[in-house]
């Protein structure tokens, strides 16, 4: 399960390089513009998913985050944004790393953003993390290609599957 999720966070930090390579060659109206996703723009949207993303990893880490809405904007420009977007990236990763194989499948405890106590394993928080990030950037993706008519390609095989050898799988 362990190199699965380091495969996810490698992986989350291409796509988001190619997403915000795209939202970059914007202009500050497009960037902004409320074009009625569910958090409105590719800057609401970007901001979402790195809200959430240091909400999980801070409950994973035990340096907890909360975020004071789910529409929170943590920085108002897209430089400061992928700044720490791209330093949040590295430290999933570095997270990933850490785990140990036995915490990957245990039973992760935390509570939730309304206060309540809450139980899972470890796999699947991580396996929802991964997801939301995945469905979010879908969101920037479609608002890019429907502003730009070019979005990047964001394909799980483009980044990553030169590990596999189909000659060890013939049989």
């Amino acid at each position: 399960m362990k190199e699965h999720f380091k495969r996810l966070a490698y992986y989350n930090k291409w796509a988001n390089t190619r997403i915000y390579d795209a939202a970059a060659a914007l202009d500050s109206e497009d960037y902004y513009a409320d074009r009625r996703a569910f958090f409105r723009s590719v800057h609401g949207t970007l901001n979402h998913i790195l809200a959430i993303d240091k909400l999980w990893f801070g409950r994973i880490t035990g340096d907890p985050y909360i975020p004071p809405s789910l529409d929170v904007i943590l920085h108002d420009n897209l430089a400061d944004l992928r700044a720490t977007r791209d330093a949040f990236d590295n430290h999933i990763i570095d997270v990933i790393g850490d785990l140990g194989e036995d915490r990957v499948t245990g039973v992760f405890r935390w509570t939730t953003m309304e206060g309540a106590p809450y139980a899972s394993t470890l796999d699947r928080c991580l396996t929802q993390n991964f997801n939301h990030q995945t469905h979010h950037r879908g969101q920037v993706h479609t608002l890019l290609s429907q502003l730009t008519g070019n979005a990047p390609p964001l394909d799980f095989f483009l980044c990553m599957n030169d590990d596999f050898n189909e000659e060890d799988h013939l049989q």
